[in-house]
């Protein structure tokens, strides 16, 4: 992947004409049988989850009515639009966002309804951003809006948030909330991927370098150090695919450690919070409280867990949020634990695989990068609650409960699922009049 240089789009061969593209076979619709044991364990947790108390809970009766039969409507119309029978990523994301919503609904059924939604909303932009990335052209078109928004939406976080959790990251507008970071993390690849989709464009690697340092530095001012490092990592990746150039990595990355070391030197509370690592069973009822119940519970929970609603780590504070795999492993088994890491290093090889093959080096710069944001995190997740990382109090992709997550964790899916687009489906980028 490193060093790539094929243009956007392999519009013509080496004569200069255009190559005959067929469609590729279509696999068998598979996808059916996928969706439909997905459907069944759905409906296995989803049926103790809706009982509190013994009796049916209509609204969270509803609740999961409505995500199954959205699920399906979703696939099937999506099959007869595009005559494709590829909905891996679909699938796994409709099997993460209903363990989450499993979660919440075993909490209140407030936290199930606006879960719900913002996974309608997630699977909203999962659709508009596919439509988008379908042409490069208009990719192409949108990057300059989206790094202005990106800017204007930190900048506003930096204006208006309120300290939470000792970080400003939220903006709440009357009850409604959410997190410009999780936005901004969308827009951080698509800027990235279109502005270095050409080989040797120092102006337009200039530019993409100072967009990433205001994203990190303002979320180091916003004290979101687990969003700057999820934000760090990517920028590494996608300089990586652009360039192949391991020594100008480790440069980045040395006045990276450079730049750290100085913050915590003059900012000494930054590594208060983090004073706690590989020491949280000294401070089994202080600072190390979370992460103790985290791994006692979740070991409790055995290989096929408590059952849903069983567990004590859900009255634990943050444990549908920061504490949610501890909370899955606990009620739900260890099993299920394993089996959500496996998938997303499915998600992972199935952007490298589709990367090799894609048709524009925009496709494979956007799923490689989203792959590698959405693994990243994963491992900040769950090796920071379990203490092999420091817990930098980043969520679970797709399970946590909180809306701009969901809504983020569908949106880079949209570029994942862009390296399997056909050549003769891609609208190309010609570039401007003058340039090549």
């Amino acid at each position: 992947m490193a060093g790539m240089d094929r243009p956007i789009s392999r519009e013509t061969n080496a004569s200069g004409t255009a190559p005959k593209t067929e469609k590729s076979p279509q696999a068998p619709f598979r996808w059916g049988r996928m969706l439909l044991l997905v459907t069944l364990f759905q409906l296995l947790s989803f049926f103790p989850a809706a009982f509190v108390d013994g009796e049916l809970n209509e609204t969270l009766g509803l609740v999961f009515i409505i995500y199954i039969v959205a699920e399906w409507f979703y696939l099937i119309l999506a099959h007869l639009i595009t005559q494709r029978s590829d909905f891996p990523l679909e699938i796994v994301a409709f099997f993460l966002s209903g363990i989450g919503l499993t979660i919440c609904a075993t909490i209140h059924e407030s936290y199930a309804v606006k879960q719900l939604i913002a996974i309608g909303m997630g699977l909203a932009s999962f659709a508009v951003l596919t439509f988008i990335l379908r042409s490069t052209e208009r990719s192409m078109f949108l990057r300059m809006p989206l790094a202005v928004a990106a800017v204007g939406l930190l900048i506003l976080n930096l204006l208006l948030a309120k300290t939470t959790n000792g970080a400003l990251n939220w903006i709440s507008v009357g009850s409604f909330s959410f997190q410009p970071s999780e936005l901004v993390k969308v827009a951080f690849i698509f800027v990235g991927a279109a502005t270095l989709e050409k080989l040797q464009a120092t102006r337009s690697l200039t530019k993409y370098v100072i967009f990433s340092i205001g994203c990190i530095g303002a979320l180091f001012l916003m004290r979101d150090f687990g969003a700057a490092l999820i934000f760090f990592f990517t920028f590494i990746i996608i300089a990586f695919m652009r360039s192949g150039d391991f020594r100008t990595l480790i440069l980045i990355s040395a006045g990276a450690l450079l730049g750290a070391i100085l913050v915590i030197y003059f900012k000494p509370y930054v590594a208060n919070r983090f004073a706690t690592y590989r020491h949280i069973w000294d401070y089994i009822n202080d600072k190390g409280f979370q992460q103790t119940r985290v791994l006692i519970y979740s070991a409790s929970g055995g290989l096929l867990g408590l059952g849903i609603g069983n567990g004590k780590l859900r009255n634990v504070f943050a444990a549908s949020t920061d504490l949610v795999f501890g909370m899955v492993c606990e009620e739900m088994g260890l099993l299920l634990g394993i089996l959500i890491l496996f998938v997303f290093a499915f998600v992972a090889f199935y952007a490298v695989r589709g990367a090799r093959k894609s048709s524009s080096t925009f496709y494979s710069i956007a799923a490689v990068s989203a792959a590698g944001m959405l693994l990243f995190q994963l491992a900040l997740n769950v090796f920071g609650v379990t203490d092999l990382l420091p817990m930098t109090g980043v969520t679970l992709p797709f399970i946590s409960r909180g809306g701009t997550s969901v809504i983020c964790a569908w949106s880079l899916f949209a570029f994942v699922k862009s390296v399997s687009f056909n050549i003769g489906d891609v609208k190309p980028y010609r570039g401007r009049k003058g340039r090549g």
